[in-house]
């Protein structure tokens, strides 16, 4: 050991007193960086749940205790849409940050990777960046189209709504009578029909179905990657239909209490004043091809909203196991769903084809570790593609170019802060053409079927009539609005291909 001089006694002192000078963060440069911890991404969905949670207001009076605490620890944005009301073209546009015109995905038998191969997707983005990808559930549309690049790890079980219904044929499936067809003497129009007239109750807990076995896949992945950066994708098909749920999940609700929409309607039906194209004919997913009567209507929407329930149940144990292990400070957590639905308003049974509000409008929330909007709502106009390039903004990654949503940061540091940018929506019948374009702002929600409008125009105004129930596009006191949006429309339309 040296012995201590002077000298270097004075050196020592005189170093000592030079650092404390300099800024903390000037300090902090001249020693080695020690690499951060990078948020991990929870991404939650769910498949066919339109804006119908405790939080938001659920009309038909919907228990969600684990979404509306999560909304309490983010941000709830009130105003959030999908692009297309169909699962493969919503979610297509969602996890690439592009329109459905961009994408071309326009039907759910399309692949976005035969038309984009060198696409980087969301999830893609986060394994290709350091962090453990995993997918549970459905998180792309699933029945074969997934997205192989995007996830290290994936669960095995169903990924799309079908499959994971089928798995539940066999357990306690319940058909009541008002929903038998045969039991009426009325022969369903199809299959399809048939398979859409189920409501499913589960044994237990529901633990012989997919989505409990996504809650399961997910709660094992955070147990085994607690200690490395990972975005995780967990997808639940409820409630798509059949409407599906324990029994238990039933009982939370009164049938007789349920109130029905003043524009229900027994079968798809075009209200006075609308276009005929803004309503199919059939309905796609419940009902198909017979009428609905009041007590079946309210017997499946008390199955619907406890499919949803039972959603949030699972989801709670997701949180649950997140909080469990210390994760909650350091992963940004996000829920959303591929597209709304329509539970009898206008006789319509469905998503497919709505370009209304309800059919459109999904929830969103995100809880981001420090954001100062954490418990606020947010009211601005936002889109569902708008959630990639928020995520690459939060952890900090390269967003790839040619994104065409906006990163809401700003929103979740300030909800109220300004923010212009309208929300578009699109339809196809035949997953080739435009059947129809919707566009929301602040103030109006228009759409406009066929090329140039040729098959009539929808306009409402929310804030007055909030179920839709007059079509304002033929008032003339509203012909300068209808110019404005109709061109806001027909250019989004020329963005095809």
């Amino acid at each position: 050991m040296k012995p201590i001089t002077r000298r270097w006694f004075l050196r020592q002192v005189a170093g000592t007193t030079l650092a404390a000078s300099w800024p903390r963060g000037l300090l902090a440069q001249t020693r080695p960086a020690k690499a951060a911890r990078r948020f991990n991404v929870l991404f939650l969905m769910s498949d066919d749940m339109r804006v119908e949670l405790g939080c938001y207001g659920s009309r038909f009076g919907a228990n969600t205790p684990n979404l509306d605490a999560l909304a309490k620890t983010g941000v709830r944005f009130d105003r959030n849409y999908c692009q297309f009301p169909l699962c493969n073209p919503s979610r297509a546009s969602m996890l690439t940050g592009r329109n459905p015109t961009a994408t071309g995905v326009l039907g759910n038998r399309t692949d976005f990777r035969v038309a984009h191969p060198d696409w980087t997707s969301l999830p893609q983005l986060f394994k290709e960046n350091g962090y453990v990808s995993f997918r549970a559930g459905k998180i792309f549309h699933g029945a074969g189209l997934d997205d192989p690049k995007a996830w290290s790890e994936v669960a095995g079980g169903p990924s799309s709504a079908e499959e994971s219904s089928r798995e539940s044929v066999g357990r306690t499936l319940v058909v009541p009578r008002a929903l038998d067809s045969a039991a009426s003497g009325a022969a369903p129009a199809d299959s399809k029909a048939a398979y859409s007239d189920r409501i499913v109750v589960l044994d237990g807990n529901g633990e012989g179905h997919g989505d409990y076995r996504t809650a399961d896949h997910a709660v094992a992945f955070l147990q085994k990657h607690k200690d490395d950066p990972f975005f995780l994708g967990c997808g639940f098909v409820k409630p798509h239909s059949p409407p599906t749920a324990p029994e238990r999940f039933f009982d939370l609700y009164d049938v007789d209490q349920l109130q029905l929409t003043p524009d229900f309607a027994p079968v798809p039906t075009v209200p006075p004043g609308f276009p005929s194209a803004a309503i199919r004919k059939r309905n796609a997913d419940l009902f198909i091809g017979r009428p609905a009567s009041v007590a079946e209507a309210k017997e499946v929407i008390r199955a619907y909203i406890a499919s949803i329930s039972w959603v949030d149940w699972n989801v709670g144990r997701v949180l649950a196991e997140l909080d469990r292990l210390g994760l909650r400070e350091r992963t940004i957590i996000v829920f959303t769903v591929d597209h709304g639905y329509q539970l009898g308003e206008k006789g319509k049974w469905s998503k497919a084809g709505s370009l209304f509000e309800i059919g459109t409008r999904v929830p969103l929330l995100i809880s981001a570790p420090g954001a100062k909007g954490n418990g606020q709502s947010c009211f601005r106009i936002v889109e569902s593609l708008d959630i990639y390039p928020t995520l690459a903004e939060l952890c900090e990654l390269p967003a790839p170019a040619g994104l065409e949503g906006q990163s809401l940061a700003p929103l979740l540091q300030r909800p109220t802060s300004a923010w212009n940018r309208p929300a578009y929506s699109v339809w196809s019948e035949d997953g080739a053409t435009l059947h129809g374009v919707a566009v929301r702002t602040e103030k109006w929600r228009f759409a406009e079927f066929g090329p140039e409008g040729i098959n009539g125009a929808m306009l409402f105004d929310p804030s007055h009539d909030p179920l839709e129930l007059k079509n304002l596009a033929d008032d003339p006191r509203f012909a300068a609005v209808r110019v404005e949006l109709s061109t806001l429309t027909r250019k989004y339309a020329k963005t095809l291909g």
